[in-house]
């Protein structure tokens, strides 16, 4: 069932008020990703990204990562996020310690 609400998004920016700093855990997240990230060659105009989350804790949102990742793969590859036009994320529980993230970038194909 598809459902349209006029309505205009509400930003991540725009829901809080005031100044957000990067906890120590985030600066630690941040760092281990952009030492990980290895090179990839980001397609030109709109991109498209799927991300599938290996969780634990079968309870986490599925939505809560998105931010934190999406600003370090920007961050490290060097895009606007704003040019994602397409984002497919899901979550799959996995053992504690065995917790993954297993993404896609590529060409967004408009076909809606």
């Amino acid at each position: 069932m598809s459902v349209k609400l006029r309505v205009k998004p509400l930003s991540v920016n725009e829901a809080w008020k005031g100044k957000r700093y990067k906890t120590p855990k985030y600066k630690a997240y941040e760092k281990e990703l952009m030492y990980l990230l290895k090179y990839l060659d980001i397609p030109d105009g709109k991109i498209q990204i799927t991300i599938l989350w290996g969780v634990s804790n079968i309870g986490s949102d599925w939505d809560n990562p998105i931010k934190p990742f999406i600003d370090v793969l920007q961050k490290k590859y060097g895009f606007n996020d704003s040019r994602i036009y397409r984002g497919v994320v899901g979550k799959v529980k996995v053992p504690k310690g065995k917790e993954f993230i297993e993404f896609e970038i590529e060409s967004y194909a408009e076909d809606m």
